[in-house]
């Protein structure tokens, strides 16, 4: 990774994302639409200014976009020739910030032909010429780059949490979505959950008089449960380790977390639960959201 410039202190409002076909440019651009991006695929190099002057504020009644990446790369026929003047005259107006990816020869002939998609350079010499061809091509685009990120030991995955860090600085970015739900293992488990825990070690209240019908929700039923020593160490601890996890999670670049709190029925110990933990989330800066799945069965 190469630097000309360091964006720390804010991220970029403008960014355009080019480089070596095969070598990320979709994996950024979705990572830059999870951060809050306005993103544009391809867009022709004649409307780039005029596309930026939307990221301008004006007198007129029309909403300025916050930011924006846009996916510029070998497919647009103009992009060679008038690429950097383009650039030097939005730079008049604006900063945007040039993010270029590569990677090794090795690896993109090792993409282009696991997906089977052809080179746009591909002139009927091969895939390693065309990959050759298109690198010396973009070799004055490159020279212009704010950052050159080189993919080759990148994941999907590891690269979207690279962008993540780098442009999003995870408070400011957009947040993780955190569902916690309850359910009875009797009616079987959530088909899909990141995490599973299980709390029929727990007293239940299934088996005390005048509890039985009641829901997890009911006054009776928490008072019951609260009175439990190992109630509450349980639940002290699910939420230290949430309040751990979530942060890891986020930064591996999940948008959606799902974690499942099951007891036996699903009406009474994993409902209290859900909620106490719900509770305790609420200061984490992320968006929560709970389901009862079986507290009416």
């Amino acid at each position: 990774m190469n630097k000309k410039s360091n964006h720390k202190g804010s991220a970029p409002k403008f960014v355009i994302i080019t480089g070596l076909s095969g070598s990320g440019m979709s994996s950024a651009t979705n990572a830059f639409e999870d951060l809050g991006y306005f993103c544009v695929d391809n867009l022709p190099l004649t409307m780039l200014r005029t596309f930026s002057r939307l990221l301008l504020p004006n007198s007129e009644d029309v909403v300025a976009i916050e930011k924006a990446a846009l996916v510029i790369n070998i497919r647009e026929r103009h992009f060679l020739s008038d690429f950097p003047t383009e650039l030097s005259k939005m730079r008049k107006r604006l900063s945007p910030f040039v993010l270029f990816f590569e990677a090794s020869d090795e690896v993109l002939q090792r993409r282009f032909s696991e997906t089977r998609r052809p080179h746009p350079a591909d002139s009927g010499k091969g895939l390693a010429r065309a990959i050759r061809d298109e690198r010396s091509e973009l070799a004055k685009i490159r020279k212009n780059a704010d950052l050159i990120v080189d993919t080759s030991e990148h994941t999907v995955h590891t690269l979207r949490r690279f962008l993540i860090e780098e442009f999003g600085h995870f408070d400011e970015g957009a947040p993780l979505h955190i569902q916690l739900m309850s359910f009875g293992h009797k009616h079987g488990s959530p088909s899909r959950v990141d995490l599973l825990f299980d709390v029929r070690h727990l007293p239940n209240p299934y088996f005390e008089r005048g509890l039985r019908e009641l829901p997890g929700t009911s006054k009776e039923v928490i008072e019951f449960l609260e009175k439990q020593d190992e109630v509450i160490e349980t639940t002290d601890r699910f939420i230290d380790l949430l309040r751990y996890l979530i942060p890891l999670y986020k930064k591996e670049g999940k948008s959606y977390l799902i974690i499942g709190i099951g007891c036996t029925g699903g009406r009474h110990r994993s409902v209290m639960v859900t909620n106490k933990i719900a509770e305790a989330l609420k200061d984490v800066n992320h968006q929560i959201s709970v389901v009862h799945r079986d507290v009416e069965k």
